[in-house]
């Protein structure tokens, strides 16, 4: 099925959502990858707050190439998940309710989202200039000095993801495997 969503995703959002939906979103999204995301670990640690609002925000884990002139952002493929599912589950039950990536997740990973009634989605890796073409801005929201893995906030049109873990803990890489060896 093919869904149109605005952020932020809410559980009444993510519960609509199943393992390989076509979406497209619209809204703000924040981006952070695996030195943002040990950054905001060591943070929650210390005690302090997040420096993003982590309530039913989305998450997309890229790390954009320099913008061309006239342009809010460069090539902006998805990088592995995988590399943050250790910083995955806690900001899951802090209210993170959606993850933008490519790859798989771990039980762990999957477990967190299913508790917490949220969703993982996949952006195509590869297709990072066609993907920039749907950010409308960008900016750097804080940990500057980490270049391209700064904590960044987006504004997004019509963002093409496909759900591959749904709330219910349906996998779309699991499914699609048994479904292409019934062939």
């Amino acid at each position: 099925m093919e869904q149109r969503i605005t952020t932020p995703i809410t559980s009444e959002v993510s519960s609509k959502l199943h393992s390989g939906d076509y979406c497209y979103i619209t809204g703000e999204i924040y981006v952070a990858r695996d030195a943002a995301h040990k950054r905001m670990s060591e943070a929650l640690q210390r005690g302090e707050e997040l420096p993003i609002p982590i309530e039913n925000c989305t998450i997309y884990y890229m790390g954009p190439s320099p913008a061309r002139e006239g342009r809010p952002i460069g090539s902006a493929g998805p990088t592995t998940a995988s590399r943050m599912d250790k910083y995955a589950p806690k900001l899951l039950d802090l209210g993170l309710k959606a993850m933008i990536g490519k790859g798989k997740r771990t039980k762990e990973v999957i477990d967190a989202i299913v508790r917490n009634n949220g969703v993982y989605f996949a952006a195509v890796g590869g297709a990072g200039a066609l993907l920039s073409k749907c950010i409308k801005s960008s900016e750097v929201i804080c940990y500057d000095d980490l270049g391209a893995e700064a904590i960044r906030k987006l504004y997004v049109e019509d963002f093409p993801v496909i759900v591959v873990v749904d709330s219910e803990g349906n996998n779309l890489y699991e499914t699609a495997i048994k479904e292409f060896q019934k062939i």
